[in-house]
């Protein structure tokens, strides 16, 4: 008989080894650190370098989660698309407090934000949208996101009559669908060590503009 080989979870582990993370190392402004991250992992390859996890809470406190991507960051925040009237967008509008988690396994990195969610103004939604591949502009007009689906078959239908709708002419911007900035109140930084000794530092807002930063213990 075959020996079974198989690992049950709890035996699933490794070291994290690939460097660590020293304060006299940090800048004051996060955003110049999580730049620096960003285009790092951008150079490493690693698959969806702008995808973050975004965590919003339902009315009854119930939380959720889903990822989506990173399509600008500025001093003002992190800014993600998405239809308005999907569960995250109606969750946002019932709580504007959410967190985003960039989970760079590859490099043995984490970034966490929390902050509030604001809409964008509709000329920085309608620029974007207009910017995106035609096959996306339609998808965003076929798809209620969030919503019961009979079959892909329907969601299918549902595309080709948008299709005929605006037959070669201009897709033009849902006007349910747009963007959000999260405007930070923290920003972690999280680096692998060895024994679980990780490096993880907090960058706190204060007063105007101005970061606190503390060592946080793994």
């Amino acid at each position: 008989m075959q020996q079974d080989t198989s690992l049950t979870l709890d035996q699933v582990r490794r070291e994290y080894l690939r460097g660590g993370l020293r304060r006299r190392d940090l800048p004051e402004d996060p955003f110049v650190l999580f730049a620096r991250w960003l285009q790092q992992a951008i150079d490493a390859g690693i698959a969806d370098p702008t995808a973050m996890v975004l965590a919003t809470v339902a009315t009854d406190g119930q939380p959720s989660q889903r990822i989506v991507l990173l399509k600008g960051v500025d001093p003002a925040g992190f800014v993600f698309y998405t239809n308005y009237q999907s569960r995250k967008g109606q969750e946002i509008g019932g709580s504007a407090q959410v967190s985003l988690l960039f989970p760079w396994h590859m490099l043995e990195r984490q970034v966490k934000v929390t902050g509030m969610a604001a809409r964008l103004d509709e000329a920085a939604s309608a620029d974007y949208f207009a910017s995106r591949p035609r096959d996306s502009q339609l998808a965003a007009w076929a798809s209620p996101q969030s919503e019961p689906l009979p079959s892909r078959a329907a969601l299918l239908a549902r595309l080709e009559a948008v299709k005929t709708r605006f037959g070669d002419g201009p897709v033009p911007r849902p006007p349910h669908w747009g963007g959000f900035r999260v405007e930070p109140r923290t920003i972690d930084f999280w680096q692998g060590g060895a024994h679980r000794l990780h490096d993880s530092f907090r960058y706190a807002r204060e007063g105007a503009g101005g970061w606190q930063l503390t060592r946080v213990a793994p």
